[in-house]
């Protein structure tokens, strides 16, 4: 509990701090939309890069862990598209739906490695950035593909959907961190020194830009949408991917990160993404809050329940 906590409390903390900005020092919209630009096309992409740069994939069992945290992410993407009538029927519109979409599907990075790190070490690392590599770019091409589909009311052609996916930079950037880790490409020693720099502030950036758009007034009355995204990745997608794991024979430590992994709430990166493409970015922001907040609870009874 107290390290989950500890990994948890900082990202909060961020966001409440976007918060007290948004309503004090920060308060032209134009300030925001500026950090939201230069983290979408600049820091989170080279933070992505840097780490699939870095990580050791020759230690980990590869199939095992990220086979099944693949097949639980595209599980869970199909059941969103499966529920989409159901829940139009009951008032959700096109951007409410993108936004428990990406709520459901996609996962926190910096809080999944640094509990996987906390617990297991370096071994704890490898194995978390195998599911990275596994997870990102599928939700990635996903979420941009149901945002350009369902966020306008205006339906797109499947060319400018996949125009959409192929121009989408953290795809892009996911793409390169794999071929310079694969092709074993050498980079010089100021790279490294830039590329920490730019991708060690994209989560700061990234979670204040998600307190300002944050609509306080939600936390305590949450939606039907955002409890909806809740049940989806607090409970489900932890359940549903810790059984593939175990049905991939993947046990002790490795089955603990699996869990770590398939419990972390959704990425503050999607509530960028959320506004770049008109999705229902406030829902968003307040799913990403309530997720942050009730995995304190979630993500312990998720690893002890594989027997950490």
């Amino acid at each position: 509990m107290a390290v989950v906590i500890a990994a948890l409390l900082p990202v909060f903390i961020l966001i409440v701090l976007g918060v007290v900005l948004k309503h004090s020092l920060m308060r032209l919209d134009t300030q925001w939309h500026g950090l939201e630009q230069l983290t979408y096309f600049v820091l989170f992409p080279m933070l992505l890069i840097q780490t699939l740069v870095k990580a050791d994939l020759s230690r980990v069992p590869v199939a095992g862990v990220g086979g099944a945290l693949l097949l639980s992410a595209l599980a869970m993407s199909l059941l969103c598209l499966a529920l989409r009538p159901a829940l139009s029927r009951l008032g959700i519109d096109g951007p409410a739906f993108t936004s428990i979409f990406q709520g459901a599907t996609r996962w926190q990075t910096f809080v999944a490695l640094s509990v996987s790190r906390n617990l297991y070490g370096s071994t704890g690392l490898a194995l978390a950035s195998v599911a990275m590599v596994a997870i990102i770019p599928l939700v990635n091409v996903f979420s941009v593909a149901v945002l350009a589909n369902y966020a306008s009311s205006a339906k797109r052609s499947t060319g400018a959907i996949v125009m959409t996916v192929v121009k989408n930079p953290l795809i892009w950037a996911c793409v390169i961190g794999l071929v310079i880790n694969v092709v074993h490409i050498p980079l010089p020693q100021i790279w490294y020194d830039v590329a920490d720099a730019l991708g060690g502030s994209s989560l700061a950036i990234g979670l204040l830009v998600t307190g300002a758009g944050l609509h306080l007034e939600g936390i305590f009355r949450p939606s039907l949408a955002a409890s909806i995204a809740l049940v989806l990745k607090l409970v489900l997608m932890p359940v549903l991917t810790v059984a593939l794991a175990v049905w991939f024979g993947v046990t002790g430590p490795d089955l603990a990160i699996v869990a770590i992994c398939a419990a972390v709430p959704t990425s503050p990166s999607a509530y960028v993404l959320a506004r770049q493409m008109g999705g229902d970015a406030p829902l968003l922001a307040q799913i990403i809050t309530l997720q942050t907040i009730l995995a304190a609870i979630t993500m312990p009874i998720a690893i002890a329940a594989v027997g950490l």
